[in-house]
């Protein structure tokens, strides 16, 4: 196995509230120290003979998965103007084309010939890694603007492609945020983005650039100076304003610039307040308020457009609801489209102008939210619906009387039948009395014999939430018998902002005691044994699985951590880390002696003790800005020195890669099929 090379104990950096952490392995950070690249180079060699006997093994996972895919394929295309766009793929071609048809009807498509925008296989060939992201074409379709990146960072590079000619425009503009961050003026001839800060890789700077100027000379609109906050843009679903949203964790400012106005004039909506979030759409003579003020799960607001500094006047169309979250609105025309929760999982509701309803749907377990929607106004609107057994399913929902058409499902190949598998919601019971959902997927009979292998998944941060959604590439590992399950845990959002604030800050180790108690009242009840179970958990996620595999050992076989914040208090302390400011109103600010103390109660890298750990499988990405591949280094290295057991653990450094893995459709299954061979593998399942 790899062994760090013999570094003086360097104490921590930031010693304070009377504690000195010393950090033997705290210069694995100097990432243009060639002993850190010889260190991580070692970690793969060691990786790779590791898993050099299971390469058979994840090699059939692989061509299994694959089997399950249609390879050349085609997204449902959205109307945008006079074109319909989409994205399509080619049996052998690990990237997307994008694509557009003219037409004034989807029923015109099959007839009509198709324009190549981008062949994002051709973009990528010769390069290790290649994203492309936000696409946005200009008002009149001639031109297309869009961001990829060759790093893995999530500093991206904005291109302007001239649709007429085929020729790309001298027009590039570096460190542009990844998403939401890309609009066109309305003329056409200049667009609105928003880059990041060279050194914090913050979100922080609106930008307007005129086509055929030197980036020199873009225009400074909006600069975002609080070190907590980022900013978002994003244009109206009408298309007459663009909204540029100042964001933390717990307060939203709006400014908008109302392109039917001369001029170029930007309006904050509501100052900041602390505490208060909002965002803006644009239906008719009113602006829709989507706020938590006295309104913890959101409740929606008409502010007319004549008296927009008046909230007086303001009108509550949807009033607020406990443990209803509303996310999001989309106005259509003469109704709008709103997307919230409800009993812990997504809803869609349909507002007309007198009243709201409902859309129901079949099963009790399902995900359901809007597809991309460009055209405006519209009578109809495309929704996804899909479930731990039904595959992604595109309708278009009629908004007068909610009717759905089918459009299009996945096709999953090698006779899938969703009635062969079983999908299952139950809740454990934690510690202080809350109940935990948990959602189960398995092939029927798999419980037959007794307990069975169980893959545990988990999050648990930001509010963000762990839907239940079908994938085709879980299927060979169901076939095998394997259970696989989520755990709901406080800190995500599935039962609304309560939910969430009840896992953060200086009640984050709910998250972690949460998992375990999922995973003990899934041995209580049968469906596996401790030998036989495996956690997983990526970025704030890994962070789950480091606390857990110091808390609960004993309880897992196999523990998954993907691009692992584990280095909690290491980083919190250092501004010069990026995105650090940004994550205080999430975990704490360690600076503050109380929130040091409890921090320290759970960061899994100053948590490691000399005791047995499961058989540990941890990947990161070199060029990774959100979780630098140093905490996963650190931790692994402190695990290797520290734990008394013989079991494996091993460390996968994406040397040309970020926070999201290796690019290319056949990479990530194949990176996928490699994790899979290792947490099968020990399990007891090799075949």
């Amino acid at each position: 196995m790899a062994t760090p090379p013999k570094a003086d104990r360097i104490l921590h950096p930031h010693a304070l509230h009377g504690v000195t952490r010393p950090d033997d392995y705290y210069w694995l950070r100097e990432k243009d120290n060639p002993a850190v690249i010889q260190y991580l180079e070692a970690e793969n060699s060691y990786y790779d003979a590791v898993m050099e006997p299971l390469e058979p093994f994840a090699e059939r996972l692989y061509q299994e998965k694959l089997a399950r895919i249609q390879e050349t394929d085609a997204d449902v295309p959205v109307q945008n103007g006079p074109y319909f766009y989409y994205r399509r793929t080619v049996d052998g071609q690990a990237y997307p084309v994008f694509a557009r048809k003219r037409a004034a009807h989807r029923a015109e498509l099959d007839s009509t010939p198709e324009e190549v925008l981008l062949d994002q296989n051709a973009l990528a060939a010769g390069k290790e890694f290649y994203s492309l992201t936000v696409q946005r074409p200009s008002p009149d379709h001639t031109l297309l603007a869009y961001l990829d990146n060759q790093t893995g960072s999530d500093r991206y590079t904005l291109h302007i492609k001239n649709l007429i000619s085929g020729e790309m425009m001298a027009d590039e503009i570096p460190d542009v945020t990844l998403y939401g961050s890309l609009e066109w003026d309305p003329k056409g001839d200049a667009v609105y983005c928003i880059t990041v800060d060279p050194t914090t890789q913050r979100a922080s700077r609106l930008m307007r650039h005129r086509l055929g100027t030197s980036p020199d000379a873009d225009e400074l609109v909006y600069e975002e100076t609080d070190i907590t906050f980022t900013l978002h843009l994003a244009r109206s679903q009408s298309g007459r304003f663009l909204f540029a949203t100042s964001h933390s964790t717990t307060t939203q400012e709006v400014r908008y610039l109302d392109t039917a106005t001369e001029g170029r004039a930007w309006h904050v909506f509501q100052p900041r307040r602390r505490g208060v979030r909002y965002s803006l759409e644009h239906w008719g003579d009113d602006l829709l308020v989507l706020t938590d003020e006295h309104a913890l799960d959101m409740k929606l607001l008409a502010a007319p457009l004549a008296s927009l500094g008046d909230a007086s006047t303001w009108r509550e169309l949807i009033p607020h609801q406990a443990g209803r979250p509303l996310d999001d609105v989309l106005p259509l025309g003469d109704a709008v489209l709103v997307s919230g929760r409800e009993g812990g999982l997504t809803q869609l509701w349909v507002l007309y102008r007198d009243g709201l309803r409902q859309v129901p749907w079949p099963e009790p377990l399902y995900t359901v939210s809007p597809g991309e929607n460009r055209a405006y106004p519209a009578v109809s609107a495309l929704v996804i619906y899909q479930s731990l057994v039904t595959p992604p399913t595109v309708y278009e929902l009629t908004l007068a009387d909610l009717s759905r058409t089918l459009v299009k499902q996945e096709p999953v190949l090698g006779g899938y039948r969703p009635d062969d598998y079983i999908q299952e919601a139950l809740t454990a019971t934690a510690a202080d009395g809350t109940e935990v959902p948990v959602s189960l997927v398995y092939r029927k009979g798999a419980r037959s014999e007794g307990p069975a292998p169980l893959i545990l998944d988990g999050y648990g941060s930001y509010g963000a939430t762990s839907d239940p959604m079908f994938s085709s590439a879980r299927l060979p590992l169901l076939d095998r018998g394997i259970i696989m399950g989520t755990a709901h845990v406080r800190g995500g959002g599935e039962h609304g902002r309560a939910w969430y604030e009840a896992g953060k800050l200086m009640h984050k180790r709910n998250t972690f005691t949460d998992f375990v108690d999922a995973a003990q009242a899934l041995v209580d009840r049968g469906y596996t044994t401790p030998a036989r179970l495996a956690g997983r958990g990526r970025s704030a996620g890994g962070l789950l699985m480091g606390a857990v595999a110091n808390l609960a050992p004993e309880l897992f076989a196999v523990i998954v951590a993907g691009v692992p914040f584990v280095d909690v208090l290491t980083t919190m302390l250092d501004e010069t880390i990026p995105l650090t400011s940004l994550e205080w109103d999430e975990w704490g600010n360690p600076k503050e002696p109380e929130a040091f103390r409890y921090m320290a109660t759970y960061s899994p890298y100053d948590n490691v003790e000399a005791k047995a750990y499961p058989h540990l499988y941890v990947h990161t990405g070199l060029n990774d800005p959100r979780v630098g591949y140093f905490e996963p280094a650190k931790w692994v290295a402190r695990l290797r020195a520290t734990k008394t057991d013989q079991h494996v653990l091993v460390l996968k450094t994406e040397m040309g890669a970020g926070h999201g893995g290796p690019s290319g459709r056949y990479r990530q299954l194949r990176d996928r099929s490699q994790e899979d061979a290792f947490v099968l593998h020990h399990l007891g399942i090799d075949t």
